[in-house]
């Protein structure tokens, strides 16, 4: 079974990537699983992304690593050759890396001990959507979304900073195998072209 993953900052196109892919055939062959918020049933239980402690970053890993479980459980069952995943477990690790960074919590080596104890799935493959802070902040304006939620934590430039060097500087080494790193600051459609691109190449 062949894990791929689709990585980046929030407005990077993950999401738009992914729904090309349902539309263009690969839900028949391979198990999709959305974005670990989407899998939360109650808005209300989401972890909020400003953490006050590294006691609440670890609960929040924890939650997360429940809906990850159900992944586990769902790809399993569905018994295709090819996972598709709008975010992986690279994604906590790279929430706790900045999060560390920025406020000294420290957990990063704890989560990854726990990680191992923890049902999860290892990326083969991770396309890295890159794009430039002010890209990301257009995109949220023109969604609407500045209005109603002027103070977004997940485009604050240093969260941005720290989150992109976890895929790229590595200075803890990514759990996907490989990541594969692309411009994204063109539009959407262009964006989810190329990713499909890649996800044909790899599961070919």
């Amino acid at each position: 079974m062949k894990v791929i993953a689709v990585e980046g900052p929030s407005y990077a196109g993950k999401s738009t990537a992914i729904r090309h892919l349902r539309r263009h055939g690969y839900e028949g062959r391979a198990y999709i699983a959305d974005c670990y918020v989407k899998q939360i049933g109650s808005r209300d239980a989401i972890p909020p992304a400003r953490t006050a402690s590294a006691t609440e970053q670890v609960a929040a890993f924890e939650t997360f690593m429940a809906v990850e479980e159900t992944r586990v459980r769902t790809a399993l069952a569905a018994a295709k050759p090819f996972v598709i995943l709008d975010r992986s477990v690279d994604t906590l690790l790279a929430h706790a890396h900045a999060l560390d960074t920025l406020f000294g919590f420290a957990v990063q080596h704890r989560l990854r001990d726990r990680l191992q104890v923890l049902p999860h799935l290892r990326p083969d493959h991770t396309v890295y959507l890159d794009v430039p802070a002010e890209v990301l902040r257009l995109r949220r304006k023109t969604a609407g979304h500045t209005a109603t939620e002027p103070d977004y934590f997940l485009h604050e430039p240093a969260f941005l900073t720290h989150t992109r060097d976890y895929f790229l500087a590595r200075a803890h080494p990514p759990v996907s195998r490989e990541v594969t790193v692309i411009p994204a600051d063109t539009s959407r459609d262009d964006i989810a072209r190329t990713v499909e691109a890649l996800v044909s190449l790899w599961t070919r």
